[in-house]
Order: C-alpha cells, then sequence, then structure tokens
C-alpha cells in the first residue's frame, strides 16, 4: 500500500532525513537523558508521537466516515515517555488525548474503540508497551 523511508545519521544526536528530502531534522538528545538538548532539534520519542497521533487520526477519521458520523475536529495529542522497566531497561509508554467535538461522549469513545483496533501503530504496540487513552467531546 504504502512505504515510508527514512535515515538516521548520528542517531539520537544526529540527523533524520527521508527518502524523498521533505523531512530533515536535526535530532538531539533530551537533558532529562544527559544531552544538550540542541535549540530547534527534536527527539526520537516526539517523532513517535507525532506519527502515532497522525496515523491514529487517520484512524479515527475512517471510522467516522464508515459510521456515517461527523466530528467538528478530530485532535489526536501523543505523549510518549521513556523511562526504565523493572529490569533497568529503557521503555516507552503513550497517552494519547483524543478530542471529538460535535459527538456525543458515547459516541466519540465507541468511535475512538475502533481506531485503536485498527490504527497500524496501535497494532504495532499492542502487547508491547502501555497506551492510555483518554476521549472527550470539548468544543474548540
Amino acid at each position: 500500500m504504502h512505504t515510508g523511508q527514512a535515515k538516521s545519521v548520528g542517531g539520537r544526536d544526529g540527523q533524520v532525513t527521508s527518502n524523498d528530502n521533505i523531512l530533515n531534522l536535526e535530532l538531539t538528545l533530551p537533558k532529562s537523558l544527559g544531552g544538550r538538548a540542541r535549540e530547534g532539534a527534536t527527539n526520537p520519542e516526539q517523532l513517535f508521537a507525532a506519527g502515532y497521533a497522525a496515523c491514529f487520526g487517520g484512524a479515527v477519521g475512517f471510522h467516522l466516515r464508515a459510521d456515517k458520523l461527523t466530528a467538528d475536529e478530530i485532535a489526536v495529542d501523543a505523549t510518549v515517555d521513556m523511562f526504565l522497566n523493572d529490569e533497568k531497561l529503557p521503555t516507552l509508554a503513550v497517552t494519547m488525548r483524543v478530542n471529538l467535538p460535535g459527538l456525543t461522549q458515547e459516541q466519540a469513545e465507541t468511535i475512538v474503540a475502533k481506531a485503536h483496533e485498527t490504527c497500524p501503530y496501535s497494532r504495532a504496540t499492542r502487547g508491547n508497551i502501555d497506551v492510555a487513552i483518554t476521549v472527550t467531546t470539548n468544543p474548540a
């Protein structure tokens, strides 16, 4: 269906570029991980959060259309936390806040549950990292 490609040079304190050069970002190790946190640079956790939020929003839109529902906006705010697990290994956890104004709370929760079942990121992370989702229907 689709292939995305990116190359990283220099790891967490280097650069990442996509094969079409549309994505061309400087990376930096955050100060919380002992890095220098260069201004204007991002990190893998932010990139993962952005990708997951966008993909999940796409899955929400798919299920809205399939159920013939319309939300005023699809807003997905993803947070990726890195922490040490019980074995002292770096581990990720995701918290997502999905806001679907224009729907009832029940409609929004049903759509988000369907999206969580079908989103490729959700399927890839299932059983591997904790993903907590909060659903709201607050007007923008």
